[in-house]
């Protein structure tokens, strides 16, 4: 574990009264638990605090990931998550609600777009005003979806993503392919770059926390595996972030990047043990 060593550093994570906790490679690795997630839950509403699960992982609607959650042991409710999705969904409402889509995504995707009053067009059509293609982690992608989404762009049509994750960890040190992967096939293909990745590190993740969950920005840490995405939100947002080394960055990524965070910690265990050693 390393950690700063400061009273500063101390008082800065005993303070936290939210965190924002990051699921694959945080909170699990595919269908196992990560030693300490759950104690860790139960620690925090023993202390009256309060915790939201936030996920970059479109590839499943929210009540899969909340069925996910409980059948792993931890039972949630729908306040206490929000997926890269619910975010996308918050953005487009802010720019343009019902708008037509040409999803690249999964059915759970899909459907969750649907459920918010969007329109869905689901091949090139040429006659069609479409708004956004929309891309999410597609574990379904054919080339098909492909074909269609850089003809869309390269017909001047904008394009939204809803995280940029390269790879998803998976257990055993597997990844897939992530959502990041699928945008730089995109741009590869036409030049074009997403108008707007809206998962972390996009500070609207925590303007969509804060607005539903009436939060208060000063007391919220955001624990999570990857520098780029979980610690850069805290950068972005300016709030406290706390890196675990049991997902996809490791201890000499954050010594040596460009991302620092503000902790550093084995695994969320270890960030357990130390809340608990500043509440003696």
């Amino acid at each position: 574990m390393l950690r700063k060593e400061t009273d500063m550093s101390n008082h800065k994570l005993e303070k936290i009264q939210c965190f924002l906790l990051d699921m694959d490679g945080t909170v699990y690795l595919g269908n196992q638990l990560i030693d300490g997630a759950a104690e860790f839950l139960q620690f925090l509403k023993n202390q009256g605090k309060e915790f939201c699960f936030l996920t970059n992982n479109s590839s499943k609607s929210a009540a899969a990931y909340m069925r996910k959650l409980a059948n792993l042991g931890l039972p949630v409710e729908r306040k206490n998550l929000i997926t890269s999705t619910d975010v996308l969904i918050h953005y487009l409402n802010k720019i343009k609600p019902g708008a037509c889509l040409f999803p690249v995504g999964t059915r759970y995707f899909e459907q969750e777009l649907i459920k918010s009053g969007f329109d869905l067009i689901y091949e090139f059509d040429a006659s069609v005003d479409l708004d956004y293609v929309v891309v999410g982690f597609d574990t379904s992608l054919n080339y098909e979806k492909l074909f269609a989404a850089c003809r869309y762009v390269r017909d001047g049509v904008p394009y939204l993503a809803s995280h940029p994750d390269f790879n998803c960890p998976l257990e055993n040190g597997i990844y897939m392919p992530d959502c990041g992967a699928i945008i730089e096939f995109i741009k590869a293909s036409t030049g074009v770059a997403p108008q707007e990745v809206v998962g972390k590190p996009n500070p609207l993740v925590v303007e969509l926390l804060m607005h539903r969950n009436k939060v208060e920005k000063n007391n919220l840490a955001m624990v999570g595996d990857r520098l780029y995405t979980d610690i850069a939100l805290g950068l972005e947002s300016s709030i406290t972030s706390i890196l675990v080394l049991t997902g996809e960055s490791t201890r000499k990524d954050a010594v040596e990047g460009d991302v620092h965070p503000d902790f550093i910690f084995g695994s969320i265990k270890d960030l357990l043990e130390e809340l608990q050693k500043l509440r003696q």
